[in-house]
């Protein structure tokens, strides 16, 4: 009789590639939020990484280790299999201690003569480990191999870890190491799937870091919701796109990706699978009941979870056992399901009706049930679910696929569908239409008795769309006799009326009292999260901080409303974007351009289509700023001339307005007079037109634009004396309003103008213009207003607070210059070291050896002596530690490196 246990030489040729890490991926790109110095891992005894295949397991584990190497520890790598048995798994952790640690005896007693069985061998291992001198990192990958045995041997080693020892294990979901206890108290954390997938704004990073300028954020954005930040599938896209594949569009790309996903994923399932996820993929949502419904299957529920442990099809879990399946595969298997037999696909659709209408899903049934032929059922259900999908639920893309499949006599049978309809309409850019349904709906009603509930719900839908049409006078018109004592008992609608209570008094002028009647009004259940109402008065709010200029408190408030409205409503549904759009421009405002164009990414034709006209006007300024920020004046220019364009297909002068004065203040920075004053002349034109709004309340906005508009073209001319009276007449109508941002930037530029009359005025003017924008975190307000003046407010900063006369301005320069506003890297870090010496520095600066060093850069050692002696001879020193102590001299590493 033989034993299993290999003899010591072959032991170590069978462990040597077990052992052996991998090498970071090349285009891998490092994210803060899962760096292993993070402070949700750092002091963590053990970490487990627990996600399905295509997560990027292996590639985080392999960044950790470099990273720990830079630090000066001992990373052991293991890679198991199946046949590793306790005894095998101890003699794998020695070998690779031994051979990360460059111990050649450790583990001897393991290694080399029959080690000890059952969890003994793990015993040893700890024991040895923990008289060493050695702070020891274990990474144990695809745990998920091991048999139940090691499994629990695995787990035995964490519960006795010594203090030197930090162990970091990946698996699979079905991998269970049974360590629920540790997890419980804190000594283990785990990474799941919802962690490890990418964010946005990682996706722009590193879509931007392979292929640079070539690829726009929408493209990157668009990129992200079709893998739906799934490590894999953005790992695909980007090898269809370096092949070569049309990268100025998404849909080749898709195309191609889905291909791929049905090549490496879905070709690897057996027929059986393949036909149940074929015949389940019509459902948005899965729930294991329904599954075995729709797909006919008995044994659906095991079938179901076996997938989702071993496929990445399923990427999303929702509350309880209900599951999402992958857009690309749920778009392949879609395709698959259209060459079933017509008759087969009807029954699972109408099966599939069935079971959500008996839960209580209306709008799904619905849906199905149309599919199915089941038209009356399907006209009932919505009717009675489409109503509250849109308010209280905001799902306004669902409402209109529903009206472009109704005919007009269905519509008129059933009146809450009408109201569905209408209030729809009146929150985008058909305010037009919503009129018109309300015409239909107020044609039902008894002309003896109506019904005021019914009338003041209407004037509702009326009033919403008049703020889609951007006329303040008729929204306050329709408001103002139901102000006082709503005839209303819903408390959504009661809501809604609060509501648009507070936006009625931001109107006037007053922000705090807004706020105020937002904060008091009634509060009810809506549902899942604050249900879409209550969204509506965080927009209000966060409306209200824009509009004095409060950009600190926008970025508290709004932050996590975007990230909820995001993960709940849509990254493109509109109500999202118009949230989004306030944030952005808060985030310029903050000098945070990056994330202001990863908010606005992909966004902008929603906002085109159905965003409200203040989210769509500070949109597109934020962009244009952003552009003009980085010497891009043609992008400027495309983007204004695209707002105008947008303002008259949707009849919106104001942005019209908007438009030509931000035109006039780009051509203002450039002093090209005769182009303000051209510009200025369309302005006026345009307002003298007897066929725009006449009403207070508009021209009063309008007029402010205009006068600050021809202040722009004064100085453009340099005639500093005439800029002064209509600077002034738009910061009596600023201050009115109290719109601070807006004040504060004809405070900056009354200052500017006054100084260069000579008036000591000016200097006072600015101190408290400075202040000001300390105060509300504004970074950009002077620099946007007019570079001269931006020069300026820094030369004043640099005096601490003593303002001098203003810089003369020059005279149509060559260029703008963006080194002004966006600061470059100092020249010694760029031209003193390389980017490697300057690795090898901070890694000296570690108190790191020639050889932990090249483990850290995955270089050989004869490769770092080279770099070390590079930077003896630059910094004229003898000695490694003179490297360190005169690199932080000249400040070509930070104290803390």
């Amino acid at each position: 009789m033989t034993s299993e246990t290999p003899s010591p030489d072959s032991a170590g040729d069978d462990l040597l590639l077990r052992v052996s890490p991998p090498r970071v991926p090349r285009h891998l790109l490092s994210r803060p939020r899962l760096l292993a110095n993070d402070p949700a891992f750092r002091g963590v005894p053990a970490i487990l990484i627990q996600a399905p295949a295509g997560f990027g397991k292996t590639s985080l584990l392999a960044q950790w280790r470099l990273e720990h190497l830079s630090h000066g520890l001992v990373v052991a790598w293991v890679s198991v299999q199946p046949r590793d048995t306790p005894q095998r798994l101890a003699q794998a952790l020695a070998m690779a201690v031994r051979r990360s640690s460059g111990r050649s005896t450790f583990g001897h007693v393991l290694l080399d003569a029959v080690g000890p069985s059952s969890l003994e061998g793990i015993t040893i291992w700890l024991a040895e480990l923990a008289q060493t001198a050695l702070d020891v990192v274990l990474i144990v990958d695809e745990a998920e191999r091991l048999p139940a045995a090691s499994r629990e041997a695995l787990a035995y080693l964490l519960r006795n870890a010594p203090p030197n020892l930090r162990t970091i294990i990946a698996a699979r979901p079905d991998c269970n190491l049974d360590i629920d206890d540790l997890i419980a108290y804190g000594q283990c954390v785990v990474v799941g799937p919802a962690m490890l997938r990418f964010k946005l704004e990682e996706t722009l990073e590193l879509v931007h870091e392979r292929f640079g300028a070539t690829i726009d954020n929408d493209t990157a954005a668009r990129l992200h919701a079709l893998t739906e930040g799934w490590p894999l599938g953005l790992q695909l896209s980007l090898t269809v796109m370096a092949r070569g594949a049309d990268v100025t569009g998404i849909a080749g790309i898709g195309g191609q990706l889905r291909d791929q996903f049905m090549t490496l994923l879905l070709a690897n399932l057996d027929a059986a699978d393949r036909e149940f996820l074929t015949r389940i993929a019509i459902l948005d949502h899965l729930h294991p009941e329904l599954c075995r419904r729709v797909a006919e299957i008995d044994d659906a529920t095991e079938r179901l979870a076996r997938l989702s442990r071993d496929t990445p099809v399923f990427v999303a879990a929702e509350q309880g056992d209900w599951l999402r399946m992958h857009m690309l595969a749920r778009d392949v298997l879609r395709e698959a399901f259209t060459a079933l037999p017509t008759e087969q696909q009807e029954g699972a659709h109408a099966r599939a009706a069935a079971w959500l209408a008996e839960r209580g899903m209306l709008e799904d049934a619905a849906r199905h049930a149309l599919v199915a032929g089941q038209r009356e059922l399907a006209y009932e259900l919505a009717e009675r679910s489409l109503y509250e999908a849109i308010v209280k639920h905001g799902r306004q893309g669902v409402v209109l696929e529903w009206l472009a499949q109704l005919p007009a006599d269905e519509l008129d049978r059933r009146p809450r569908l009408l109201l569905a309809a209408a209030w729809t309409l009146a929150i985008s850019e058909r305010h037009e239409d919503a009129g018109r349904m309300v015409a239909r709906i107020q044609a039902h009603q008894s002309s003896d008795r109506p019904d005021p509930t019914l009338q003041c719900e209407c004037a509702l839908i009326l009033s919403g769309a008049a703020v889609f049409a951007d006329d303040p006078d008729r929204f306050a018109a329709l408001h103002d006799p139901w102000a006082e004592s709503p005839p209303l008992r819903d408390p959504m609608l009661l809501q809604v009326h609060a509501n648009r209570t507070a936006y009625r008094t931001l109107l006037e002028g007053d922000p705090a009292l807004a706020r105020l009647r937002q904060q008091q009004s009634p509060r009810g259940d809506f549902g899942r999260g604050q249900g879409f109402v209550g969204r509506w008065g965080e927009f209000i709010i966060g409306l209200s901080y824009v509009w004095e200029g409060q950009v600190l408190l926008v970025e508290s408030l709004l932050q996590p409303a975007v990230a909820s409205a995001d993960a709940e409503l849509g990254r493109r549904n509109s109500f999202s974007c118009m949230l989004a759009a306030l944030l952005a421009s808060a985030m310029w405002e903050r000098g945070r351009p990056a994330d202001a164009s990863a908010l606005l990414a992909d966004r902008i034709d929603v906002l085109e289509r159905s965003g409200l006209p203040e989210s769509l006007l500070l949109a597109y300024r934020t962009m244009a700023r952003m552009a003009m920020a980085e010497g891009a004046e043609h992008r400027v220019i495309e983007l204004l001339g695209a707002l105008d364009a947008v303002g008259s297909a949707r009849s919106l002068p104001r942005l019209r307005v908007a438009s030509l004065l931000e035109q006039v203040r780009m051509h203002a920075r450039r002093y090209r007079a005769g182009t303000c004053r051209e510009l200025c002349q369309r302005i006026d034109a345009m307002l003298d037109d007897p066929s725009l709004p006449q009403g207070r309340l508009w021209r009063r906005g309008v007029d402010a634009l205009r006068g600050l508009a021809q202040g722009y073209a004064a100085i453009a001319s340099q005639d500093w004396r005439a800029a002064l009276e209509p600077l002034a007449r738009a910061d009596e109508l600023a201050q009115a309003l109290r719109q601070g941002r807006f004040r504060i930037e004809i405070m900056g530029m009354r200052a500017f103008a006054l100084d260069r009359c000579g008036e000591r005025a000016g200097s006072a003017m600015l101190r408290e213009a400075m202040d000001l924008a300390q105060s509300y975190g504004l970074v950009r307000v002077f620099e946007d207003a007019h570079p001269d003046l931006g020069q300026w407010v820094r030369q004043v900063a640099e005096q601490g607070g003593e303002p001098g006369r203003a810089a003369a301005p020059a005279m149509a320069p060559a260029r703008p210059a963006p080194a002004r506003e966006i600061p470059l890297p100092t020249a010694a870090r760029g031209m003193v070291l390389t980017p490697k010496e300057r690795q090898v520095l901070e890694l000296l600066a570690r108190n790191l050896s020639n050889k932990e060093i090249g483990r850290a850069m995955q270089v050989g050692e004869t490769t770092v002596k080279w770099h070390v002696k590079n930077l003896l001879a630059k910094l004229d020193a003898g000695t490694r530690k003179e490297v360190v102590v005169r690199a932080r001299i000249l400040g070509l590493i930070q104290p803390g490196d």
